[in-house]
């Protein structure tokens, strides 16, 4: 690990029309290969916080670096090379209901420039690694929401990327189908990814024992390691 933070935020505000803070002087920094989890109540500033990283939504002040280069300098012509530094796994899935498992990663890898080839080549790897692979012809419509959610997590690894960030992974799933994609996760975090999660799920938070930032009204309340149980 660097002395330089990989994740660094500096006194971030977001500031929505009507007066509606998002992020309210938000400091932070997260380590090249930790794993952290954002929490907080509904509205309490945690999907603000993913998109500002993603740059789907913009910061009104302050500054926000990954791996020291400046999420604002990003424009809407190059915000992909930004993007293709992570891997984002949405709380809906967001899997084309008309194509097969394995199709829905070879669409999104073609969509990023990738040859016929390295998909020939990448996708079989990449199902096996998200533990899915026995269910590659199978349609979205024909998974478990555990199995739903491993390919969308297989869909974000396809540019190999050191950081993952998951909004709500375990929001549409029982206990059993959470803890198949924690674990997952944290194999992903074993082998050397940054890991940033949002979730309202306090039993599968405090079960991993990770680092846990606590947001409330857009404020940082609570910045420390949770004990697994």
């Amino acid at each position: 690990m660097t002395d330089r933070p990989y994740v660094e935020f500096r006194d971030v505000h977001v500031s929505y029309p009507g007066q509606v803070q998002g992020l309210d002087g938000v400091t932070l920094q997260i380590g090249r290969g930790e794993f952290v989890f954002i929490v907080g109540r509904t509205g309490a500033g945690k999907s603000t916080l993913i998109k500002v990283l993603t740059r789907e939504v913009r910061h009104t002040s302050g500054e926000v670096r990954i791996d020291g280069q400046e999420v604002g300098d990003y424009n809407d012509r190059t915000v992909f090379r930004l993007r293709r530094q992570m891997g984002i796994v949405p709380q809906d899935f967001a899997l084309l209901p008309n194509k097969r498992v394995w199709e829905n990663v070879a669409y999104a890898m073609r969509a990023v420039g990738h040859t016929k080839r390295e998909v020939r080549r990448e996708v079989p790897a990449i199902l096996e690694q998200v533990q899915i692979a026995h269910r590659a012809d199978a349609l979205p419509h024909q998974l478990s929401g555990g199995e739903q959610q491993r390919v969308a997590i297989g869909r974000a690894l396809i540019n190999k990327p050191p950081l993952l960030i998951a909004d709500e992974p375990t929001g549409n799933l029982d206990p059993d189908h959470s803890a198949e994609v924690m674990d997952l996760l944290v194999k992903l975090n074993l082998e050397g990814m940054t890991i940033l999660i949002a979730s309202h799920d306090m039993p599968v938070v405090e079960r991993y024992g990770r680092r846990v930032i606590r947001l409330d009204h857009g404020k940082i309340v609570e910045d420390s390691l949770a004990r697994p149980d």
